[in-house]
């Protein structure tokens, strides 16, 4: 009698948000007959500056080796014995992780109908890159087929690889969402005293609009753009606050735009409550760089998202439906303050976004996401059972 097939889901570092995910997923493995394990890594110096690592206490944390040439850094990371000893591995979709290609090859040189099966967890190609045509990315496009299946983020992640040749029937659109359970209840445990700490914090005026950015903190995000609209803002109501969460290269860059701004302040990573305070007293999200998953914090929190047109966007983008739930908006400052302007002026417009964002997070979970997950896996591994 066959044992149960074994999944093993390689990642470079494990960050705070993916936790609930993986804990989750172990749990419908086991349900489904699946026995599955996490190996994940440290992060690169870059990387560590955004201080949102965590840890899994089943999984398997190896030591990484990083590599860095110039601008570029590279990753050797080892993989146990026992992990690789599986009936599926799942690799992250980065050129630069060396110790991908080992498996990739193995699996071009294997036959056989019980062959160990490689899938990709990706994007499908570098939504953020400078230079879409170059080398780069023509690289990873010579290793998109290369793999049994593809854990896509999004529907923009499908569309990619079916243009690339990619057969569709071999894609499980895992609909890339954070643990918004979790972050809803942390809204909730909010209390009064909490806020009216913050409040005091920042010098917010009841009723007095608070404009919230949160994530990481890098060039692709645009915080020259980000203060250059809370400038406008403030300038026509005086009453307006802006206040950072997040951490990372950019945040010296962000404290010197912020130095003679009173009205502004960076707080740091949060996590849990404390991040969740903020939201609550938040009235819009100004991100006019790079959105990614912090859009269903948006969504979750009712709290609208503002973006523009021309950022180097995750695929979370596709989740966002301008003056629907949202607004992308062009990327010059004016414009962009008028568009928060207009919808502080409109209560009513205000109230109906918030409630197309809160429906949007009702379907956008880590429990949908984990379903989506599972019944991939179980595809994938078809024969097994």
């Amino acid at each position: 009698m066959r044992s149960q097939p074994r999944v093993t889901i390689l990642q470079r570092r494990l960050v705070q948000y993916r936790i609930g995910l993986f804990e989750r997923l172990r749990v419908e493995c086991e349900a489904a007959g699946i026995e599955l394990r996490v190996v994940y890594g440290q992060p690169s110096r870059r990387d560590a500056t955004r201080n949102d690592s965590g840890h899994l206490a089943w999984g398997d944390e190896v030591r990484s080796r990083w590599i860095t040439i110039g601008e570029t850094e590279l990753l050797w990371q080892p993989c146990p014995r026992r992990a690789r000893q599986c009936d599926l591995i799942v690799l992250t979709q980065e050129s630069r992780i060396l110790s991908n290609y080992p498996f990739l090859i193995r699996r071009r040189l294997s036959r056989g109908q019980h062959r160990r099966r490689v899938a990709y967890w990706g994007h499908g190609r570098n939504l953020q890159s400078t230079r879409p045509d170059g080398w780069r990315e023509r690289w990873k496009q010579l290793f998109l087929s290369e793999v049994d299946w593809w854990f896509a983020y999004t529907g923009q992640t499908r569309d990619i690889l079916t243009a690339g040749g990619f057969p569709a029937s071999q894609i499980t659109c895992l609909e890339n969402a954070i643990d918004n359970e979790a972050f809803v209840a942390d809204l909730a445990k909010v209390s009064d005293d909490m806020l009216q700490q913050l409040r005091q914090q920042v010098d917010l005026a009841p009723d007095a609009p608070l404009g919230l950015y949160c994530g990481a903190l890098y060039s692709d995000k645009r915080v020259d753009l980000l203060v250059a609209v809370a400038r406008l803002v403030h300038a026509a109501n005086p009453s307006f606050r802006l206040v950072v969460i997040g951490d990372g290269p950019a945040r010296p860059e962000l404290e010197a735009l912020m130095a003679d701004k009173p009205w502004a302040s960076c707080v740091g990573a949060k996590n849990g409550v404390d991040k969740a305070a903020w939201f609550r007293l938040a009235t819009v999200l100004i991100s006019p760089g790079a959105v990614g998953l912090h859009v269903l914090d948006s969504f979750a929190s009712g709290v609208p998202l503002f973006t523009t047109t021309n950022a180097r966007h995750g695929p979370e983008i596709d989740y966002l439906e301008h003056d629907r739930n949202g607004f992308i908006v062009n990327d010059d400052p004016e414009r962009q303050a008028q568009a928060i302007l207009d919808l502080l002026a409109d209560p009513v417009r205000l109230a109906a976004v918030v409630e197309a964002g809160r429906q949007a997070a009702s379907r956008l979970t880590v429990a949908n996401m984990t379903a989506n997950f599972v019944s991939g896996m179980v595809q994938c591994l078809d024969g097994w059972f």
